[in-house]
């Protein structure tokens, strides 16, 4: 019975499906397209997952986010700590790839453009608008430019990192790699050791000097207004002066024209007066004007003296601010395309609008072999200290020479080197780039450089940052840290942290915009340093 059913169940399968050749052939081909289909499946990567590292995370020196993979990974000294998916701009609305920092972190952000849409614990990298933060992630690229991550990833990464911190933007699976190369800083340990106290004394050096200048200019004040007063009596004087003697020759006249010894007698008493109160007020002329001789002469070296204790109070703020730049990491931009090398280094100098001010006061030629030879883009960063000095790593995000032989290519100014290498310290880093610095790079940033042969919708799309001005090293303000800013005299000054982020409209004809004539290499404009460091 079972054999019969068996048999029934075949021949209506054969009569309904045709010949067993036939079912033979349908058969194979079914198991080929899935046997395919679950050797695609196994082929395609995984999706991006949340991951932390087996271990304690230290601080995050950098995050690199990958447009490929959509993921984004931080890193601390020892290596990766936590990664995460994210969903970086949609086609036309790309997120640049290039290399950037942490401007500002506002951990309740809103949109200003979109419906005063949520952007929960945003990290900006630009000032015109790209910033990591809390979105919805449908599991591909969706944003207007920015990088959305995890809101609870988001969250718990916001209160971990600082300003400053390095943020790349791949289009690859770019990671650090552990390097090494004779450009790299080496940090001389005497000079590191002693340069915490070398900054007390100066920064006490800049008060003193400071107050002396305050001293100075209330005694120049004093000696001023005494100056002007005697001046004034020294003017009346000469008057009185004057009036006395034309008294005296008006009694000698009326003396000699006397008649009567009664007339006689009046015109002896007044000439005796009149040469009396012309003789008293010659001898407080001459007094006063030789006091007035002796006043001037003081308020001249009072005057003299304030402008030396100006002078030595920027001389010695300008020391105590580079003594206290060289405790922070350093930052070294070098551009193939503008042939320049460029250092910041954070001041903490909070600005009204947000973020914080940076110190921009080297820029300088640097020496490129092969110049007109693409370099591609590499980061190097100090991770930690060793005994060598600085334990760096290297992460090529543009592959046109390997990061060894970008390095290779470079000779970095002596003067540059023996001004920041010996006190470098971890966090300190080097980027070298076909790139020219973006124009988004101003003096509320460390650098902006984006990958002008990738896509960068989201960027250029935006309302670029205001020309603003970048610090003048020659007035250094108070405790060394004030700046002078240069506009342009069309821009109007305005509150760019404010702006929305994750999209901005854009204006034809801004650098850098659709319908603007792109400089080599890049499309890109930075408003440069004044010279003279």
């Amino acid at each position: 019975m079972v054999n019969r059913f068996a048999t029934a169940q075949s021949t209506g399968a054969m009569r309904r499906w045709g010949p067993p050749a036939v079912v033979t052939l349908a058969a194979m081909a079914a198991l080929t397209a899935l046997s395919a289909g679950a050797a695609a499946r196994q082929a395609r990567p995984a999706p991006p997952t949340e991951a932390t590292a087996p271990r304690d995370a230290g601080e995050p020196i950098m995050a690199i986010v990958s447009t490929k993979t959509q993921q984004v990974t931080f890193y601390d000294a020892d290596g990766w700590i936590f990664r995460a998916p994210v969903s970086t701009g949609t086609t036309g609305r790309e997120t640049p790839a290039g290399v950037f920092a942490v401007l500002e972190k506002d951990p309740d952000h809103h949109s200003s453009l979109y419906d005063d849409a949520w952007m929960p614990n945003m990290q900006r990298i630009t000032w015109n608008g790209i910033a990591l933060h809390g979105g919805p992630l449908p599991g591909y690229a969706a944003s207007h430019g920015c990088v959305r991550m995890p809101y609870g990833f988001a969250e718990k990464l916001f209160d971990k990192t600082r300003i400053g911190m390095r943020v790349i933007i791949a289009p690859n699976d770019a990671a650090p790699v552990e390097f090494s190369h004779p450009a790299l800083f080496v940090p001389n340990a005497p000079a590191l050791a002693a340069a915490p106290a070398r900054a007390e004394t100066l920064a006490l050096e800049a008060a003193e000097a400071a107050r002396t200048v305050d001293e100075a200019k209330k005694a120049a004040a004093t000696a001023a207004r005494e100056t002007a007063s005697l001046t004034a009596s020294l003017r009346k004087l000469e008057w009185l002066k004057t009036r006395a003697v034309a008294e005296l020759a008006y009694a000698d006249k009326a003396l000699a024209a006397a008649r009567t010894d009664e007339a006689k007698a009046r015109a002896e008493d007044l000439e005796q007066k009149a040469a009396a109160r012309a003789a008293d007020l010659a001898t407080q002329f001459d007094a006063a004007k030789a006091d007035a001789k002796s006043k001037r002469d003081a308020a001249a070296a009072a005057k003299d003296a304030a402008k030396a204790a100006v002078t030595r109070k920027a001389d010695t703020a300008k020391a105590a601010s580079e003594a206290k730049l060289a405790l922070e990491p350093v930052s070294v931009y070098i551009s193939r395309a503008t042939q320049k090398l460029y250092v910041r280094r954070n001041t903490h100098k909070a600005w009204a609008d947000g973020g914080e001010v940076f110190d921009a006061t080297i820029e300088v030629p640097v020496m490129i072999r092969n110049p007109d030879k693409p370099i591609g883009t590499h980061v190097f960063t100090a991770m930690a200290r060793n005994d060598a000095g600085l334990r760096w790593t290297a992460v090529t995000i543009d592959n046109s020479d390997d990061a060894k032989d970008a390095l290779d290519r470079i000779t970095i100014p002596q003067d540059v080197l023996d001004r920041i290498a010996p006190t470098a310290v971890p966090r300190s880093s080097i980027i070298v780039s076909d790139e020219p610095l973006s124009r988004e790079t101003n003096y509320r940033t460390e650098f902006v450089a984006v990958l002008n042969n990738q896509p960068q919708g989201g960027f250029v799309t935006r309302q670029p940052t205001a020309n603003v001005a970048v610090a003048n090293q020659n007035d250094w303000g108070d405790n060394g840290f004030g700046f002078f800013f240069q506009r342009n005299p069309d821009s109007q000054p305005r509150n760019v942290s404010q702006r929305n982020l994750d999209a901005q409209p854009g204006q034809p004809g801004q650098p850098g915009q659709p319908g603007t004539t792109r400089r080599p290499g890049g499309g890109q404009y930075y408003p440069q340093v004044q010279q003279g460091w």
